[in-house]
């Protein structure tokens, strides 16, 4: 019986005032753990709208959640020893832990990397960005290359999202022990629904990055479907999604609704009322959205980018050439034509497998002890 471990749980993204859905897929690893570990949040985020710092300090789902907001500088010096400070200053507060769960491995793997040499704390890696893939990773400095480089051979463990990204990382040269461990999705929430929606629902939910998630290519699909579906329904989900109104009232879509971002429990909702589930990115590593639509039985569209097909069972959706408008039409089609033979129940169940929160906080937690052990 192993006893109950302190885990300081250390990101340099998480949802804040300043940036409300930046880093919330941290956030659900986080509380995951909280189910079986203690757990503290620390998190220092610049804020231009202060002159001093101010500290939050909440238990959010059993995470003691500490948000540090300091004062916004151009000079980057002075804003590492600024943010070096705090980290430290703020560690000191809370007192013994075991283990450091690093989130986001540069730049506040640095943090991780001091505790390990200086107090004798171990630390493992959970990596999100898709930042180390091609042609992303040219933007990378050599500066940055060398910091992560370190800090990633000296984790215990890497935990990538998915294998895509452990390959992508060793290809950039970051070499390490690596363990994948996915997303969590809480399947108490995300559950299914026999009811069968009135009109025919697409769905979209992300941070409504263009460039990553392609929202005009997805405006642009859904103008094409409102001719072919005469029963169709749009719901657009995501932080500032209000900026594409423009886009939709040129291309004269009718049944749209534009929603800012909303909770978890709300983001359930409407996939409790969905047909179809898509995703047009560019770019991705294991978009948490994908396995809340599974776990609700909803199908899903999205382009084959990142990690998505290591997690993609077949009859779950369909998987797509990025950037194809066409193609990914034609998917979207061949669900409303229910040419897709999908089962929710065998969705909800492998979802609450393979992404649980229990699964996710076991796995983890296996990771801790070993790391304690070595």
């Amino acid at each position: 019986m192993h006893k109950k471990l302190h885990i300081l749980f250390l990101s340099g993204w998480y949802p804040s005032r300043v940036s409300p859905s930046n880093g919330d897929f941290v956030q659900r690893h986080a509380e995951a753990v909280a189910t079986v570990q203690n757990v503290t949040l620390i998190h220092v985020i610049t804020d231009k709208n202060i002159k001093r710092k101010e500290c939050s300090t909440t238990l959010i789902n059993n995470v003691l959640t500490k948000i540090i907001y300091i004062p916004r500088t151009s000079n980057p010096i002075s804003k590492f020893i600024s943010f070096f400070k705090t980290y430290l200053s703020e560690i000191n507060k809370i007192g013994d832990f075991d283990l450091v769960h690093l989130n986001i491995t540069y730049p506040v793997g640095i943090i991780a990397l001091y505790l390990k040499i200086f107090k004798n704390k171990p630390f493992i890696i959970s990596e999100h960005w898709s930042g180390y893939q091609k042609p992303k990773n040219k933007s990378i400095s050599f500066y940055q290359k060398i910091v992560t480089k370190r800090v990633v051979k000296n984790a215990s463990f890497v935990c990538p999202v998915s294998k895509h990204l452990q390959k992508e990382m060793e290809n950039f040269g970051l070499k390490g022990s690596y363990v994948p461990v996915p997303n969590v999705v809480d399947t108490s929430k995300f559950n299914i629904s026999l009811n069968i929606p009135e009109n025919f629902t697409i769905t979209h939910v992300s941070g409504m990055n263009n460039e990553i998630k392609n929202i005009d290519g997805i405006i642009n699909i859904i103008s094409k479907l409102q001719g072919k579906i005469p029963n169709l329904k749009f719901n657009l989900i995501g932080y500032n999604s209000n900026k594409y109104e423009l886009k939709v009232k040129k291309l004269n879509i009718k049944n749209i609704h534009i929603i800012d971002q909303i909770s978890n429990i709300e983001v359930a909702d409407y996939l409790k009322k969905t047909n179809v589930f898509i995703i047009f990115s560019n770019y991705e590593n294991l978009p948490c959205v994908i396995l809340e639509a599974f776990a609700s039985g909803v199908p899903v569209v999205s382009t084959n980018v990142g990690g998505i097909s290591e997690y993609f069972p077949e009859n779950f959706g369909y998987l797509t050439t990025p950037k194809d408008e066409i193609e990914f039409e034609k998917a979207i089609l061949k669900i409303y034509n229910k040419k897709l033979n999908f089962d929710k129940k065998l969705m909800h169940n492998y979802a609450k497998k393979n992404f649980g929160i229990k699964t996710i906080a076991n796995s983890f937690s296996k990771k801790y002890y070993k790391a304690l052990n070595n």
